[in-house]
């Protein structure tokens, strides 16, 4: 579950050209020296980055692959009971190391003959449109830095673990990536901010948040759910509604705790029926009727 405040949180490139990451009082590294030099230096590498260059290396501590370590294993676990069967099959076509944080060119070189996508680096927040956007193109934009250690099954905000082993595994996957690639033609079709909003609603509701009966019980396939120690043990609780176009793109949401709503897909193909062709066809004008019917 991510803090909205930090999740927001500002990267400055300061006169001299240093990067700076503003990090909230409340978040762990906030009083860490050490932690905070390295969120600045993996910005960084991020804020210098040309699109078309190969994305520089993050110079990980022992610790930091570590925390991958640990991590990773226990979701490898989780995922095996509580993951979708596409999702599981993704993750076994791209072979993500357990024992290290892989870096975001050597995830692309993994996942591009899969699928033809490749990661992007981000210091920070990207706007919408231009997050979305690139989906079109098989670009996903990705943070490279890794939680603060205290804390190795907590982060309060999307970290290399949720961007990586929550993501490139559905991305890996031919169905999941198809559909990624329709939300970014979507994002870039439609014009007003609302009608923009409203299709990040329905992507935070299904890529991010998604859950699907399978084998007669309810298994995600969300990245936000794959990628959280906790909340991929608590979603089966949650208040499942039926997958909704116009309910999705019309609830609120609180990045700051766990979900407690979550949309039902009734199988892969019901979710491809549904979303994709809503991202496949919607514009300014189909989704202003969705939302005022």
């Amino acid at each position: 579950m991510f803090e909205e405040a930090q999740y927001f949180a500002p990267v400055e490139t300061q006169g001299d050209g240093s990067v700076v990451v503003e990090l909230s009082r409340s978040h762990p590294g906030f009083a860490d020296p050490v932690y905070r030099a390295r969120r600045n230096a993996i910005a960084g590498l991020a804020v210098n980055h040309r699109r078309g260059m190969p994305i520089p290396a993050a110079e990980y501590t022992e610790e930091e692959h570590g925390i991958w370590a640990l991590v990773a294993g226990e979701l490898a676990v989780k995922h095996k009971r509580y993951a979708t069967e596409e999702y599981l099959e993704g993750a076994a076509r791209l072979g993500l190391p357990y024992e290290r944080i892989p870096q975001l060119e050597e995830v692309s070189e993994l996942l591009e003959p899969l699928t033809g996508f490749r990661y992007l680096p981000a210091a920070g927040l990207v706007p919408l449109r231009e997050f979305y956007g690139v989906l079109a193109d098989g670009l996903f934009h990705s943070t490279q830095y890794i939680r603060h250690h205290s804390v190795p099954f907590y982060t309060p905000e999307p970290d290399v673990i949720h961007e990586v082993i929550g993501h490139a595994n559905a991305l890996a996957h031919d169905r999941f990536a198809a559909l990624y690639r329709l939300a970014g033609d979507a994002a870039r079709r439609v014009e007003g901010d609302e009608a923009l909003e409203f299709v990040s609603k329905v992507f935070w509701f299904t890529m991010e948040f998604g859950v699907m009966a399978e084998r007669d019980e309810l298994r995600a396939y969300g990245a936000g759910i794959l990628s959280s120690y906790g909340e991929i043990e608590e979603f089966r609780g949650m208040q499942i509604r039926p997958l909704d176009l116009r309910d999705m793109g019309q609830t609120e949401y609180d990045i700051t705790k766990y979900q407690d709503v979550l949309f039902r897909a009734e199988s892969m193909r019901h979710l491809e029926d549904v979303v994709g062709e809503f991202w496949a066809t919607c514009d300014d004008d189909s989704i202003a009727k969705l939302t005022h019917v």
